[in-house]
C-alpha cells in the first residue's frame, strides 16, 4: 500500500461555516448538492461551495508539490479523477507545457462551465468506471471525490485509480480520527455516501489492494 502523506499542506486553507451547516443544512439542500449541478457549484453555501471559480493562488504551488515529490517528466501523463471545472489541470498544464492532462467528472455543469483550454481533455464519468487503459497514467489524482461512492463501489474507484496508473497516484478522502472531528464530519458532508474514521479507510485501502497514496480531508 500506499503512504499516508499530506499532499496538500500548500492549498490555502479557509474558514468553514460547519456549525451554520450543521444547524440549516436539510436532506432537500444534500438532494440539490447531490445533482452536481449550478447549486452545487455556484448556488449558497448550504448546497457546496457557494461559488467555484478559478484563482492561480489554489493550485499553483499544489501542483509544483506533485511534480517535485513524485518527480514527474516534463511530458508525464497526469489525470484528475473528480476534476470538476478543470482548475488544477490548468495550473499543471501551465506548470508542465508539455505533459498530457485529462480529467473526469460526474456533472456536465462543471464541464460546461470549465475553463475553456481545458473542456476538451474533460470527460463525463464516473471514479468506479474510469474510460481509460490499463497504466495510461504516470500520476493519477483524486481529490475528495470517491467518497461520493456507497462503500462497495469506493473499493471499486480505488480498484480503478491503480489500474490506470502506472506509477503514481493520490486522493484524499472524508475521514475523522476522533468524535470531534466526527462530528464536524456529520455536520459539514453534503455529499459523501462513505466517510469513515481513517483506520477504517486504510482497511478499505488493503481490502482493494489499492497501493497508491493517501490523505484525508478532515472538516474544521
Amino acid at each position: 500500500m500506499g503512504k499516508e502523506i499530506n499532499l496538500l499542506d500548500l492549498y490555502p486553507k479557509s474558514k468553514r461555516p460547519i456549525d451554520e451547516r450543521g444547524t440549516l443544512a436539510t436532506d432537500e439542500n444534500k438532494r440539490i448538492a447531490k445533482q452536481y449541478g449550478k447549486e452545487y457549484f455556484d448556488g449558497d453555501r448550504m448546497y457546496g461551495y457557494g461559488g467555484y471559480s478559478y484563482n492561480e493562488r489554489f493550485w499553483k504551488d499544489t501542483v509544483k508539490r506533485f511534480r517535485d515529490h513524485y518527480d514527474l517528466p516534463s511530458d508525464a501523463r497526469i489525470l484528475d479523477v473528480g476534476c470538476a471545472k478543470g482548475f488544477m489541470m490548468h495550473d499543471f498544464k501551465t506548470l508542465m507545457p508539455e505533459a498530457h492532462i485529462e480529467g473526469i467528472d460526474i456533472s456536465q455543469y462543471a464541464k460546461d462551465h470549465a475553463l475553456e483550454d481545458m473542456k476538451p481533455f474533460i470527460r463525463i464519468g464516473n471514479a468506479k468506471e474510469l474510460p481509460f487503459e490499463d497504466n495510461s497514467f504516470d500520476l493519477a489524482i483524486c481529490v475528495n471525490t470517491v467518497h461520493n461512492l456507497v462503500r462497495e463501489e469506493c473499493k471499486q474507484a480505488l480498484k480503478e485509480l491503480d489500474r490506470v496508473s502506472r506509477a503514481h497516484g493520490f486522493l484524499t478522502v472524508d475521514a475523522w480520527r476522533g468524535d470531534a472531528e466526527k462530528e464536524s464530519m456529520l455536520k459539514w458532508n453534503l455529499t459523501a455516501e462513505t466517510y469513515m474514521h481513517t483506520d477504517d479507510w486504510v482497511s478499505l485501502f488493503k481490502e482493494a489492494s489499492y497501493t497508491k497514496d493517501y490523505y484525508w480531508f478532515i472538516a474544521k
